[in-house]
């Protein structure tokens, strides 16, 4: 049972809502796993030398705000796979940003610990 727009003429996608929502469940604990992870790293160096840890600390610093932005850069991705008109012709976008969520969880993650100077 599709019904049709009449402003665009395109039909109304009844499983419109399937691709967010699987995104959805799993790129939400994937990012709060990641942010525990990159929360928790500074941790790794508490027995480190001084020399090590100057190194460490100035490389965090400026890692994890970058990991922040590439956290928000998902929950656009996010919101902007649910914020899609349910129709038809939105499909191939739709499924397109519910699989780049996860994926740049994923390269968040590689980014953050490339620019982390680990001990």
């Amino acid at each position: 049972m599709t019904t049709e727009n009449p402003a665009t003429g395109s039909a109304r996608d009844p499983l419109a809502f399937l691709a967010p929502l699987v995104s959805t469940l799993i790129t939400l604990p994937m990012g709060f796993l990641a942010l525990f992870y990159a929360g928790m790293s500074p941790m790794q160096c508490d027995s480190c030398g001084t020399e090590a840890s100057d190194r460490f600390d100035a490389s965090f610093g400026s890692a994890f705000p970058v990991f922040l932005v590439g956290l928000a850069v998902v929950l656009a991705l996010l919101l902007t796979a649910w914020g899609l008109a349910w129709e038809q012709r939105n499909r191939g976008k739709r499924a397109l940003f519910a699989l780049a969520a996860p994926a740049m969880v994923v390269f968040d993650v590689i980014v953050f610990y490339a620019f982390v100077d680990w001990p």
